[in-house]
């Protein structure tokens, strides 16, 4: 018997504070048989929440589109506002290919559900990253930009026109982003201050996308930041009563989560400031802590063989349950899904 191709889906709602709405979501997706669900991070100050779930390809395709389904005739974004960007009640949807299965299989199974999501639902759909249909829609920020306030107008220009769906904007539900991606993490760090433009200078100085310099004479040159493969911003949350910069790390391979880390840290103390920890969004592949907690263990020049004691290690040393409980067998991929039979 061939293995079984695994994939992840990741999708973002614009909504994190109405529990009925989030549990009716959770549940849709829950109904689809060979579909488990993951994770469920909820932000309040955001008002968004991340839902993580794995299976088959066909049935996490039935199940993002119950979900979103169900998004869909929940939220209206017509009264909906918090901090975190956003386009639309379903704001983006990855896909990530897991186990046994490749990019451009995962690519087909993302077209159709863009096109039932554009066909059923009435939803504009954006296709970006691996799945972009044109270089200025690889970038989730490049079409988000506007966000759901602008996006009728934006709409308008031939250049926005959606991959699928409606060519006018969605009030109520807004517009989608879908697509193939590789992993990646959301990690936000947690600053000693509320003042969201020390954390915008600190992402300005991390992030690959760096900074934009102008000149009097109108000119300008963009400035790369410290650390490649990360995308950073910073904002303030209210719940935590501090500023957080708050990143994706789109390459696990190239940049770690400890790195973003220290040069989070290392800018914070140049503007005088102190970083009290972190906060993970979603889910983790093991290896990431393990190399944190390697990293963090060698500076003291310790030596450690066992992985929990070593994923512990990367868990103090870097705040991850400074905020809430960080419980790594409810966040760490390979120890809450068993892909051994698979």
């Amino acid at each position: 018997m061939p293995p079984t191709p695994l994939i992840e889906c990741i999708p973002n709602f614009s909504e994190g504070r109405n529990l009925v709405t989030l549990d009716a979501i959770a549940k849709a997706i829950q109904q689809v048989d060979s579909v488990q669900l993951l994770h469920i991070d909820r932000g309040e100050a955001a008002n968004r929440t991340v839902f993580t779930f794995i299976g088959p390809p066909a049935a996490v395709i039935e199940a993002a589109f119950q979900a979103i389904q169900v998004a869909s005739e929940l939220i209206d974004m017509q009264t909906q506002q918090g901090a975190h960007p956003r386009i639309g009640a379903c704001d983006v949807c990855p896909l990530v290919p897991l186990a046994n299965i490749s990019m451009e299989e995962v690519q087909r199974y993302a077209e159709q559900l863009g096109q039932r999501l554009g066909d059923a639902l009435n939803i504009p759909v954006y296709l970006y990253e691996k799945s972009a249909s044109a270089a200025h829609r690889i970038n989730l920020a490049t079409i988000r930009s506007g966000e759901y306030e602008g996006f009728a107008e934006k709409m308008k220009n031939p250049d926005w026109q959606p991959d699928f769906g409606p060519l006018t904007f969605n009030a109520k539900s807004g517009a989608t982003v879908l697509g193939v991606r590789d992993f990646l993490i959301a990690y936000n760090v947690n600053l000693n201050t509320k003042e969201v433009n020390i954390a915008n200078e600190i992402a300005r100085s991390i992030r690959e996308s760096g900074r934009l310099i102008r000149f009097t004479d109108g000119a300008t040159i963009r400035v790369p930041g410290k650390l490649r493969y990360v995308k950073a911003i910073g904002w303030f949350i209210e719940e935590y009563n501090k500023a957080q910069v708050s990143m994706n790390l789109t390459n696990i391979h190239q940049t770690g989560i400890h790195e973003a880390y220290l040069a989070c840290k290392e800018a914070a103390e140049s503007l005088g400031v102190q970083v009290t920890g972190s906060e993970l969004i979603g889910l983790i592949p093991e290896k990431c802590l393990v190399e944190a907690g390697q990293y963090f263990l060698k500076e003291q020049g310790r030596s450690v063989a066992d992985i929990k004691e070593i994923v512990q290690e990367a868990i103090s040393k870097l705040g991850l349950a400074e905020l809430t409980p960080f419980e790594p067998n409810k966040r760490i991929i390979e120890w809450i899904a068993d892909f051994a039979d698979s």
